[in-house]
């Protein structure tokens, strides 16, 4: 029967417009997303052994985010127009970290008292045992100083093979300034840079054709291994912990937003794309240069954009912020261990340093809890062993709050830099300038920064000005 002929009352999409939205990335993430929790549910055992599929995009997306961090970031302090320009922009964007960092730990801790999840659970510690703990968890963590000495690799390259965001960090601010410092012979390199950058991010774009497939695969593993029972048992947690990183989302970066004269709705719509792939991979890393694209497109320039981003995968980990609150109090109460405020102070001292060099990878908020705890006397690290089950479940919305703060971060930095374009930046939240990805040409030109372009509609990254 042909579509002319349905029944009456019956409607029908035509088939274009159906094709026309399983063409956009975000319904296939979330079409992959809703199937892996179905298959978890009704196969666990097939669930569970799909975990490559997750973890192999994720592989995939990691082999190029140090390169990428490295390339934008010597493209952005070269570009500016002075070193003091990338001090100022750095100092801005740390203050407002170690800011926006408190403020979640604070309100993780306030609700977690208010809501007290673990109290009345009444768990004998000599039951718990560290054997099922990620080996990450149960090992000696570093001193202050050893964090320190851990940001310097051991040679130029190997911080580009490594795994931690603080080396490539380290690296890229040193040789942008020496380029910066170098003159004619340091321009040259520059303009190789940025061209190498425009290669990476075809790459990348190519990549995340499998995000699908990736979150695919880390929803099954996660509903197959773990099981909608055993979220059940700590509801409470889980349930809270969510809506608190909800209520941070939309009040507390609502209103730096609001500041800055932009609204928060209108830009978790922009990246929504990106939402969905972090919530179906509960990692960050893999939207990190799709984020940086996009914050251009809104009229942030490139040098901000490539300091401020990826200094915030570091050091603005609004999210694991407010879990390591919540978790380590959590824990406390389970066990019966009254925690005055003075200690409970002690220890949100401890964690601004311990949420700080983590990458947005699945599984890095509990190793930071892990090394909380072992930090300070008060809870043994064997409690682990009660939310370890349910982390991964709490490992999205750690993400999701995170990414949405670090996109945030950066709108505000540029923007007190005077580096923002407020009129673009409003007119693409509105969707009137749409984002649109398309394939590199074979010989790519520098583009215009987006200040200058009223309404560029492609997806390489802009140049700087």
């Amino acid at each position: 029967m042909s579509r002319n002929d349905a029944a009456p009352g019956t409607v029908t999409a035509p088939p274009g417009r159906i094709r026309r939205m399983l063409s956009h990335l975000y319904i296939q993430c979330l079409i992959a997303v809703l199937l892996g929790a179905a298959v978890g549910g009704l196969w666990p055992s097939v669930g569970a052994d799909l975990k490559p599929l997750g973890d192999g995009f994720i592989a995939l997306v990691k082999m190029f985010i140090a390169p990428i961090i490295f390339c934008t970031v010597v493209h952005g302090i070269a570009s500016m127009g002075n070193a003091r320009a990338v001090g100022r922009v750095s100092l801005k964007a740390l203050v407002y970290f170690e800011v926006l960092t408190t403020v979640a730990m604070v309100i993780g801790l306030v609700v977690v008292n208010v809501v007290k999840p673990g109290s009345g659970l009444h768990i004998d510690l000599s039951t718990l045992s560290t054997k099922g703990l990620p080996p990450e968890a149960t090992t000696a963590h570093e001193g202050f100083a050893a964090f320190l000495l851990a940001t310097i690799p051991a040679t130029l390259v190997s911080a580009l093979t490594g795994n931690e965001i603080l080396p490539v960090l380290l690296v890229s601010v040193l040789f942008g300034f020496g380029l910066h410092a170098s003159g004619e012979a340091g321009l040259g390199i520059a303009r190789g840079v940025e061209k190498f950058s425009t290669v990476l991010f075809t790459l990348i774009r190519w990549i995340m054709r499998l995000a699908p497939i990736g979150a695919f695969g880390s929803m099954a593993f996660t509903i197959g291994n773990y099981g909608l029972g055993t979220l059940r048992h700590l509801a409470l947690l889980v349930g809270s912990f969510w809506l608190t990183a909800l209520f941070f989302v939309l009040v507390v970066l609502g209103t730096v937003m609001r500041l800055n004269g932009l609204r928060m709705l209108p830009f978790l719509r922009y990246i929504k794309e990106e939402l969905l792939i972090v919530l179906g991979t509960s990692s960050t890393e893999p939207v990190l240069p799709r984020m940086m694209a996009k914050l251009q497109h809104a009229g942030a320039s490139k040098p901000v954009v490539g300091i401020t981003l990826p200094a915030g995968y570091s050091f603005n980990l609004d999210g694991t912020a407010i879990y390591l609150t919540m978790g380590s109090v959590f824990l406390a109460q389970a066990l019966g261990i009254h925690l005055s405020l003075t200690q409970q102070l002690a220890m949100l001292a401890v964690m601004l340093l311990t949420s700080k060099g983590a990458a947005g990878v699945t599984g890095s908020g509990f190793i930071a809890l892990a090394a909380t705890l072992s930090a300070v006397p008060h809870v043994p690290v064997a409690a682990l062993a009660l939310i370890f089950g349910v982390d991964r479940f709490m490992s999205e919305a750690r993400a999701l709050t995170s990414l949405v703060g670090n996109g945030v971060a950066t709108l505000a930095v540029a923007r007190w830099e005077g580096e923002l374009d407020e009129e673009r930046a409003k007119a693409v939240l509105r969707g009137e300038i749409p984002y649109t990805p398309a394939p590199a040409p074979s010989a790519v030109p520098a583009e215009p920064d987006p200040k200058e372009t009223p309404a560029p509609t492609h997806d390489p990254v802009p140049a700087a000005r």
